[in-house]
Parts: C-alpha cells; sequence; structure tokens
C-alpha cells in the first residue's frame, strides 16, 4: 500500500469515528406512532385518561389526548393558588415572610356554615400541631404543595381568594379551570360545585412557570424549585433516570390520581407533561401504568 494511500484511509477512518461520535441518531419512534401507543395504554385500564405534552424547545412537538376534557382539579389545583400568591405578593398586599394564624374552621361555599378539617384525610399532617400559632406565608405555602397540605391551602385560598385565583389562570391562557373552594367542603361537593381542570389548561399553566410568564424570573424560580421537592412520586418521576429534575404537583381522590409538571433533562431540554385520570377501578395498577406513559415520552424525548 502506498504511502498517498495509506494516507487516505487513515483520513477516512478519523472522517467515520467523528461522524459516528456526532452523528445525530435516527428516531426511532414519531409522534404519531407515540400518541397511538399511549392511546392504546390508555384503552387497557379501566378508567378515563387525558393527557397532554408539549416540547418546550418546539411547541409544534405535542400530543394532546382528551386534553379538553374536565376532571376534578384534586390536589392540582394548588399550583394555580401557589402562583396567585407570588403575584399578590408582588402586587404589594403582602410578603411572603408575613406570619398568619393558623386555624381549622372555614366556611362552605353553600351557605357559609363551618366546617373543619380532617387529619385522617390530609396528608400533611404535622400543621396541625400548630393550629392556634402563625406560621409564614411561604412556609404554608411550601407545606401545600410539596405535602400537599389541605389545611394550609384552605388558609392560603381564604387569603388570596378563590375567584381571583381562577381569574388570574384565565389571563395566563387557562380559561377552563375553575378554582371554586378550599379543600373538603362537603355540603359544596354533594353539590357538585367542585374545582374542575383539563390537561391543556393545566400544560399551559406549567408552560407559563417555565417560561418565567406566571410572573418574573424571580418568582417562576422558585415556583419551579418548591415544585421539584415534591414528595409524591408515583407517575411522572417514577421510572425516569434519578438526574432528571421534575417539577410537579400531584393530585388524587378516591378514583382519581393526577401529574402536572416540568420535565427537565441532562442535555437542557426540557418538556410539560399533564395525566389526568379518573374513574379508576384499579389505582394503584392505573398509576404505574400512567408511570410507565411518562417513561415512554421521556424516550422520545432523548431520541430526538
Amino acid at each position: 500500500m502506498t504511502a498517498i494511500r495509506k494516507y487516505k484511509l487513515f483520513i477516512y477512518t478519523i472522517l467515520a469515528v467523528f461522524l459516528l461520535a456526532f452523528a445525530k441518531p435516527e428516531t426511532t419512534i414519531n409522534l404519531t406512532q407515540l400518541k397511538k401507543s399511549i392511546e392504546y395504554k390508555f384503552k387497557q385500564i379501566d378508567g378515563d385518561f387525558a393527557l397532554a405534552f408539549v416540547n418546550l424547545s418546539d411547541s409544534t412537538q405535542k400530543i394532546m389526548i382528551n386534553a379538553g376534557e374536565t376532571f376534578h382539579a384534586a390536589s392540582t389545583m394548588k399550583t394555580p393558588v401557589m402562583i396567585e400568591i407570588y403575584n399578590q405578593s408582588a402586587q404589594g398586599k403582602f410578603k411572603l415572610s408575613d406570619s398568619i394564624l393558623v386555624k381549622n374552621e372555614f366556611k362552605s361555599i353553600v351557605d357559609g356554615s363551618n366546617y373543619t378539617m380532617d387529619i385522617g384525610e390530609d396528608s400533611g399532617d404535622t400543621l396541625y400541631k400548630k393550629i392556634g400559632q402563625k406560621v409564614t406565608i411561604y412556609d404554608l405555602m411550601y407545606e401545600m404543595i410539596t405535602v400537599s397540605s389541605n389545611l394550609a391551602t384552605n388558609i392560603l385560598i381564604e387569603l388570596v381568594n378563590a375567584k381571583k385565583v381562577t381569574a388570574s389562570m384565565g389571563k395566563l391562557g387557562a380559561k377552563d379551570i375553575q378554582i371554586l373552594r378550599g379543600v373538603e367542603d362537603i355540603k359544596a361537593y354533594d353539590l357538585g360545585l367542585n374545582n374542575t381542570t383539563t390537561a391543556k389548561d393545566l400544560m399551559i399553566i406549567m408552560k407559563t412557570i417555565a417560561t418565567n410568564k406566571a410572573g418574573n424570573k424571580k418568582n417562576c424560580d422558585e415556583i419551579i424549585s418548591i415544585l421539584k421537592n415534591q414528595k409524591f412520586n408515583d407517575i411522572i418521576p417514577k421510572y425516569l433516570p434519578k438526574n432528571v429534575k421534575v417539577a410537579h404537583k400531584t393530585g388524587s381522590i378516591t378514583g382519581v390520581h393526577h401529574d402536572s409538571g416540568i420535565v427537565y433533562l441532562p442535555n437542557g431540554k426540557s418538556y410539560v407533561l399533564v395525566i389526568l385520570s379518573k374513574n379508576l377501578k384499579n389505582f394503584d395498577k392505573a398509576t404505574d401504568e400512567m408511570a410507565k406513559v411518562s417513561k415512554d415520552i421521556f424516550d422520545f424525548m432523548m431520541q430526538i
């Protein structure tokens, strides 16, 4: 082999190695296929589902399945409440460091009659030890999101007003979500007066947080930081690698399990995913299948 041929072979080898190292892998599944796969998985579970997904780097890449269908919001409504707390704080109505009294007596939106919260029905039970004491607004908000404290939620909704929360979400583009009341207002529940949402609206809300449109950048960064400390991780984060950060808020009541969040990938990309469910016959099985759907979305994002 001549020196020239050896040199050419060397150059071709280097070029091949370079191309292999930096070539973008082919997409093994497209959005249409992914949507069909998710729809098939949902059909295998007893219950009703909705999903909204959008790639924050390319908003044309999205999947919407029953995204306009109304669901009981459960605790996903606590994210809009947090946004409104930051909004009103920015308007100078109060400081997050201000302290307010922890109480366990609230008024039904039906007739104004009093009701109390049941510690046995609340996933955040530590706050009950502080009834009669003062706690900062920030600490109440942190409990409301991270451990989904219903007691903290009702105190904070009284502070900011449920109607104002709904109005603020409408201004962000979430036109269908309705925040009517606090939690465990049984008289309202019996009359069907519930907080409701759609997957599309929760996607819009999470997207505004991720893109600093739910408030100023500092406030949105703080909101994301709190959402990343979520203690309930059975759906969106469950099957994702540990180095993937998820800022999210879950929600569950009988036959209902939701998750809504922003997923931050190690490669710098991010996306919003909302999965809602209702009429579940097997809560644990449905939860696990929704977590697998989240992994499918993650795998898609990692290949593009």
